[in-house]
């Protein structure tokens, strides 16, 4: 459906006026395609990506159904975590604008229940919560479903993987046979699972999908940065400040790791924070708003606390971590080139981890383009560019006479200006560069390649482990983290292997020690046997294990 203006789509005037006061000029595709079915009452399952304005597409038709007057839950709206139902609530306020006595109430975990409950009982229609959240209040009885009219399970996908599957079937118990309900879902894939619940739930529906050349969202560029594990911190730092990066969103795999690269970019000099699921709900707000009004500048993050991160103007993704599942990657990259705008996403990785790459790349149906970590030069010169763009602006505004005054008792000392300002720009320069790299480069000169130049090698410092304990050496480290690997063609560990000797042949000695007599065979473990009776070590007779 090839659709220019929301006028088209028959939305009511107030809900018209609402959308000119959020600056949309036109519909999206999910929503030219979603909307008019949803208003006809249809069944709808939709396949889109964050950032594609699916949650517009659910809200302006939810909003079109509700009746002000009848003050009781009309509507209600399962997200898999607190930060996407916070978002989409805020969202349908903000569409509900100028359609007084419509009220939408946020219900999760970490929040008093008390104030949900009062909310809730001053007449909300519509409510927007975690599946626990919504059960809780069902099971105390402050929450009726009885004259529900639309069920939508934003971000299907995600909520099945967290194993909500059965909380959605205990809510969707609640609302009574006889009532005529509607059932709307968005996924930003169709697993085997979410065809599930669509053949049990759904009744005749409409199926839209966003046509589009990859599954990803658009106006994205991919990268993968060829670094080792051990370089990944220091090629953050670097693509940074190469591209003058001012809010970039890093992912991992772990809680602790998230926790361990906070700290070591906080140590280089830059604003950061964590936000993963051991924080609670006031402190993941708190990191949320610094994040928002830019005084945080590198976010790092898991999967899940992530989910329903609505934060404009992200520059850049880094994936530290490989996302276990392409699925994760879709929504990873989701967070930045919202709303038309373009972004980019990086991710790190080398040796066999490429396995990972490549599962990816084919679930997505392209290709990544390979960098390698940017030179010390490379980011020095970026760095110069950015502090001459600043010194540019600085003279164009004016008011530099004080500070000409103190350039000029310099100069009187048999400088030139040119030479004075060349070195006020090494020292900014310096202080920008020095403390943020800790590695080593081919490319670097001065006092950082003079540091460095007598520490060996971190790779050739690792000492050779004992056959049959820990990782062998022709194992990778991708293949103990349990990544996409094959057997090598040099994988011996199934082999067998030699046995042991069970005896071990020695010469009988006299009292003077020389030896003397047939040598007899005695058991590999004779020196740590007794005699039957002695309390000397040796022999081969019989005897009991030391103790």
């Amino acid at each position: 459906m090839n659709t220019e203006k929301f006028t088209d789509l028959g939305i009511s005037a107030p809900i018209l006026k609402a959308i000119k006061d959020m600056g949309y000029e036109a519909p999206t595709k999910v929503q030219a395609a979603a909307i008019p079915a949803i208003r006809e009452g249809r069944d709808v399952a939709g396949q889109a990506q964050t950032g594609t304005g699916k949650t517009a597409a659910f809200a302006i038709p939810l909003l079109e159904d509700i009746d002000p007057k009848l003050r009781t839950v009309q509507a209600i709206v399962m997200c898999p975590t607190r930060e996407l139902a916070v978002q989409v609530t805020g969202e349908i306020i903000k569409l509900a604008k100028y359609l007084p006595g419509i009220h939408a109430t946020p219900v999760y975990g970490g929040q008093p229940i008390q104030r949900q409950i009062k909310q809730i009982k001053d007449g909300s229609q519509i409510v927007v919560g975690t599946p626990g959240r919504v059960i809780d209040h069902l099971k105390r009885g402050t929450l009726s479903l009885n004259l529900l009219k639309m069920v939508v399970l934003d971000e299907a996908d995600e909520m099945l993987n967290m194993g909500f599957r059965e909380d959605i079937e205990t809510i969707l118990s609640y609302t009574p046979e006889d009532v005529q309900r509607q059932t709307v879902m968005f996924s930003a894939t169709m697993s085997p699972e979410i065809r599930k619940i669509m053949a049990q739930y759904f009744h005749d529906p409409v199926t839209v999908t966003v046509e589009g050349k990859t599954p990803s969202a658009e106006g994205i560029t991919h990268y993968v940065v060829e670094v080792r594990d051990s370089m990944r911190t220091e090629g953050l730092c670097r693509l940074i400040d190469l591209q003058n990066y001012t809010l970039s969103l890093v992912f991992c795999n772990t809680k602790r790791t998230c926790d361990q690269l906070v700290e070591d970019i906080r140590s280089r000099g830059y604003a950061a924070d964590a936000l993963h699921g051991d924080m609670t709900q006031r402190v993941r707000d708190k990191v949320m708003r610094s994040f928002r009004e830019g005084r945080i500048e590198v976010l790092v993050a898991t999967d899940v606390a992530a989910r329903g991160l609505d934060v404009e103007n992200v520059d850049a993704v880094f994936n530290y971590d490989i996302p276990q599942d392409p699925e994760y990657y879709v929504h990873r990259i989701g967070r930045t080139g919202r709303a038309g705008k373009t972004g980019v996403a990086y991710t790190f990785a080398t040796g066999r981890k490429y396995r990972n790459i490549r599962y990816i790349e084919n679930k997505l149906k392209m290709r990544f383009p390979v960098i390698p970590l940017p030179s010390m030069k490379q980011v020095a010169a970026s760095v110069r560019d950015a502090i001459l763009d600043d010194v540019r602006e600085v003279l164009e505004s004016g008011g530099l006479r004080p500070y000409v005054e103190q350039i000029e008792t310099i100069a009187e000392g048999g400088f030139a200006p040119v030479e004075v300002a060349a070195a006020l720009l090494k020292l900014r320069e310096e202080s920008s560069v020095s403390d943020r790299y800790r590695s080593p480069d081919d490319e670097t000169t001065g006092k950082s390649q003079e540091k460095w130049k007598d520490r060996p090698d971190p790779a050739r410092r690792r000492k050779p482990e004992r056959q049959g304990g820990g990782r062998k050496p022709w194992e990778s480290e991708s293949r103990q983290a349990g990544g996409f690997e094959e057997k090598s063609e040099f994988d011996t560990e199934d082999r067998p292997r030699k046995k042991a000797a069970k005896y071990s042949t020695r010469k009988k000695k006299d009292k003077t020690g020389k030896a003397s007599g047939k040598a007899k065979k005695e058991p590999f473990y004779a020196p740590f046997v007794k005699k039957k009776g002695s309390g000397k070590q040796g022999g081969s007779g019989k005897g009991k294990d030391r103790g």
